[in-house]
């Protein structure tokens, strides 16, 4: 039998495949050019500020939040409808949407972390985020996830001061 054809050990490992930060920084220029140049809208941010609000020791929340000045974010807004109920004060209609954010691009360019309970302005009007989730991941690799998707309901009138 011949050795030619012998398979052998590699000295190292082969290099992560489509994941170096190459790659990475490739696919953040795309998503940064077509966020905000394609398919992006402009919201406003208004993020909690951590430092001046007053949280309960035990359950975390707080009755009077401050806010930092907003910020100017292009991200990708759908509008996810009107959801009616019916309550024992009457009919209660509830407006949503789900705003989908390039992480890196907020993180490392504005230095900016989306949280539940911060404000946004979206075509005129007032949205509180509810919910977040990191959906899509980077060549399907768990730790390296590049969208945060935020649910968002309409606020009540009064309820929010951006002043």
């Amino acid at each position: 039998m011949s050795t030619k054809n012998k398979w052998t050990q590699p000295d190292a490992p082969p290099p992560p495949m489509f994941l170096n930060q190459k790659e990475r920084n490739l696919v953040k220029q795309v998503n940064d050019e077509l966020i905000e140049r394609v398919i992006g809208q402009t919201i406003l941010y208004y993020p909690i500020d951590i430092e001046i609000t007053d949280f309960h020791d035990i359950y975390g929340e707080a009755i009077e939040k401050s806010f930092l000045p907003p910020v100017r974010v292009m991200a990708m807004v759908k509008f996810e409808g009107h959801a009616t109920t019916a309550t024992n004060y009457g009919i209660d209609r509830l407006q949503s949407i789900s705003i989908s954010f390039h992480k890196r691009r907020l993180t490392e360019d504005q230095d900016l972390y989306v949280r539940v309970g911060d404000f946004i302005l979206y075509a005129g009007l007032y949205y509180e985020i509810t919910s977040l989730e990191e959906p899509k991941w980077l060549f399907g690799r768990g730790d390296k996830s590049f969208e945060i998707d935020a649910k968002c309901i309409r606020v009540r009138e009064g309820t929010f001061n951006a002043q």
